[in-house]
This record gives C-alpha cells, sequence and structure tokens, in this order.
C-alpha cells in the first residue's frame, strides 16, 4: 500500500455566511480555512479513542478481533498490507490506538495504529475500502554545543544541565581510553561539539561528538572525530594519535572507588592489614562487568583466598587483568575463550571476603602487580598520514569555534 510520511488527504471547508439582519446590513466574508495535514492521514475530532498494548502471544488476528474488526475482513485487511506491514511481526507491549465511530452501544471501528517505533506508526483503515499506510513523525538533526564544569561527576553534571542518557554514554564512549572518570576533579571542564536526532522534543540518537575537549587547569585533551572510511577507529587527538587504546580506562561505567592501590590497607573483615593490590569499584549488584582489552579467558571460578566469583584474562604484551567478588558471569566466559575489549564478562557482586557489592579489579604486568590506575595503555594505529592534513583542517577549525562559543 502507499505509504505516507506524515501526510493525509486536505480538507478545504468554505464557510458561506448568510444576511439575516436588517436591509443594508452585510456580515464578514468568513476566510476560507487552510488545508488541513491530518498527521495519521484521517481526521481523529470526531472518533472515539482507545489505547491499549498488543498482549503476550498476540497473533494479527486476535487483536484486530479484540479490537472489534469483522471477521470476514481480517484476510482483505491482512492482503492489503502488501509492503507496509508483516502480520507476522507483530510484538508484544506494543502501542495501540483504536479509533471507533458510533455510540458506545454499537461501535464501528475505523482505524488502528500500530506504534512500530518512537518514530513510525502502522495506521489500517478498517472499513469501506480496507487501507494500510505508514506515517512519520518529524525527526529532526541538531548541532550543539555542551559546556559542563565538574563538581560532582560528569555523569551527574549533566544530567543537572539537561542533557538525556543517550547523550551522555556517547560523550563518556570517546574518553573511554583516556579519561579516569573516577579520578576527575572539582573544576575540571569538557566541552563539546555534538549531532543529535531530535523527535518531539526528545533526543533518542546521538549522530557524533564531532569535537571534545576535556581541561583540568592549563592541560587540554582534544578529540577529533574523523572517519578513515576503513571500519576501524574515528577519534584522534590534534597529533593524529588514536583515542582508542588497548586498554580501557576501567572495567564498569557509573560507580566509584571505594579503596585504592595499596601495599598497607586494614582488612575490613579479616581486621589485619595486608597488601590490596587492586582497585575496588563500589557499585549495584549486576552493574555489568567489561573486559579491559582484547584476551584470552585463562580463569573462571572460586577464588579460595577471599575473592569470590573471579575471572582472569591474559593480554599481550604479558599483561593480565583480574575480576573479583563477581555475581555471576556472562554467558559463553569460560577459560580459554577469546573476549573482546569491552564485552561484557560478568556482573557485580559480594561473593568471596566482601563486605557489600563491590569489584575488586587488578592488573599484572610480567606477573607482578601495578595499579591499575597508573597503567599506561598503548595507542592504537595513528591517523593515516595522508589524512592528516585534513584533520589538522578540522581540529584548527573546531577549536576557533569552540573558542567562540565559550565566550
Amino acid at each position: 500500500m502507499k505509504k505516507i510520511s506524515i501526510a493525509a488527504a486536505a480538507v478545504v471547508l468554505l464557510l458561506m455566511p448568510f444576511s439575516c439582519g436588517r436591509r443594508g446590513s452585510s456580515a464578514k466574508e468568513a476566510e476560507p480555512q487552510k488545508d488541513t495535514v491530518y498527521p495519521l492521514g484521517f481526521l481523529t475530532d470526531t472518533l472515539r479513542l482507545e489505547s491499549s498494548k498488543v498482549r503476550q502471544g498476540d497473533t494479527f488476528a486476535a487483536l484486530m478481533l479484540r479490537l472489534g474488526l469483522a471477521k470476514e475482513k481480517l484476510y482483505p485487511l491482512s492482503l492489503a498490507c502488501g509492503d507496509s506491514f508483516d502480520v507476522r511481526l507483530i510484538k508484544a507491549d506494543r502501542p495501540i490506538d483504536a479509533y471507533y465511530s458510533g455510540d458506545t452501544l454499537a461501535p464501528r471501528l475505523d482505524y488502528v495504529v500500530y506504534k512500530n517505533d518512537r518514530i513510525n506508526s502502522t495506521v489500517f483503515r478498517c472499513f469501506d475500502s480496507l487501507a494500510v499506510w505508514t506515517v512519520s513523525k518529524q525527526v529532526d538533526t541538531v548541532r550543539k554545543y555542551v559546556d559542563v564544569t565538574i563538581h560532582s561527576s560528569l555523569w551527574q553534571d549533566l544530567v543537572n544541565q539537561g542533557e538525556s542518557p543517550i547523550f551522555i554514554s556517547t560523550f563518556e564512549s570517546v574518553y573511554e581510553w583516556t579519561v579516569n572518570f573516577f579520578g576527575l576533579h572539582e573544576g575540571d571542564r569538557f566541552q563539546a561539539i555534538a549531532r543529535e536526532r531530535v523527535c518531539e522534543g526528545e533526543v533518542f540518537d546521538v549522530l557524533g561528538i564531532d569535537f571534545a575537549v576535556y581541561s583540568r587547569g592549563a592541560d587540554s585533551l582534544y578529540a577529533i572525530r574523523f572517519d578513515q572510511g576503513d571500519g576501524g577507529n574515528k577519534y584522534w587527538n590534534q597529533k593524529g594519535e588514536s583515542m582508542r587504546k588497548a586498554f580501557l580506562k576501567a572495567p564498569l561505567k557509573f560507580s566509584r572507588i571505594s579503596s585504592h592501590f595499596t601495599y598497607h590497607r586494614k582488612h575490613p573483615i579479616y581486621g589485619i592489614v595486608r597488601p590490596h593490590t587492586g582497585v575496588d569499584y563500589a557499585a549495584p549488584a549486576g552493574t555489568p562487568v567489561h573486559a579491559l582489552g582484547d584476551g584470552t579467558v585463562t580463569k573462571v571460578g572460586w577464588d579460595s583466598h577471599g575473592g569470590g566469583n573471579t575471572i582472569k584474562i591474559r593480554h599481550a604484551n604479558r599483561y593480565e587483568t583480574g575480576y573479583l567478588h563477581l555475581k555471576g558471569y556472562a554467558k559463553g566466559i569460560r577459560p580459554g575463550v577469546l573476549v573482546e575489549q569491552g564485552q561484557i564478562i560478568g556482573y557485580v557482586g559480594a561473593t568471596g571476603a566482601a563486605t557489600g557489592p563491590h569489584l575488586d579489579f587488578r592488573v599484572w604486568k610480567n606477573g607482578t602487580p601495578i595499579d591499575p590506575l597508573k597503567m599506561e595503555s598503548p595507542s592504537a594505529e595513528p591517523i593515516k598520514p595522508e589524512n592528516k592534513p585534513a584533520l589538522d583542517s578540522l581540529f584548527a577549525a573546531y577549536k576557533a569555534e569552540v573558542k567562540k562559543l565559550s565566550k
């Protein structure tokens, strides 16, 4: 059937005035109404609306019959779907709007609107000439400038400025290899130029963080988005070095550090001073834990020395990482399995010698424990030499724009 995007038949109503006053008096000629475009493709004002959701186990036939479609219209309506809608792919919990004419004692189902997602809906005309079409809400691409100074955390401070979770997650991903978000200082500053897709005032997609600056005092860390078209890294600093590193800065998101790397910590359970050669990230039980880098899983199981459920991964250049006190392991994680950087391998818990949910994260280099917060991570390949001039031009333009916008 015909596919439309926020379009419908236009109706022009012409009002013909009549004079009923004294002779010589005249009524002003009413202005004709402008053409009206109905967002759903039909006039809703005279119809009664009932909203619901697709039930678990519903088929297209079961849904339409429950809403009031005559049984003999089921097959013709399914044929009318054509390429507009696959009746086999109806999904539970999708919102449904049913529009009825007539009184409540003898209602007629005129239209059904099935909301495929936040943007697109399928409309079914259920009377007279059966028809099916798709409507789409208007989507705008918005270019924006963001400037935030740290007072509590990057996430919370951006939320306080009204930024969406999807924007914050995308922004953090630019710096996830280079900035320790658990070590930010009050007064640190982040600036960015970004592009978002917005529908009815709501951000539902971030097309890209085109430029970003992280500043602490006189020091600045730049990130420029430049796609080389090879499916690889898209973010570089002003020198052309990749923002992507061999290791993430942390194996989980949205937590705080509850204990640092030290050889002299009084254990909260045993009450004695003993080394704590790792970093404790406090987080809610069940928080996903990610592999710090590409590697091979060497251990999945119980640590009898207080670590509880533990995973160990061997990486290149003689690095090894450990993830302790886990609630459980992600599906498929077992010794010998290859994992990728950022892959979910387990979930925060409080197993073993733990007073509460947290991740005890450890790193070894050549078998010796090192402080994860001080680990230097090798960069990925730099930008191709032939693309460096274009990157330089982008950097200069974005830097000048941010300077102007920040005044």
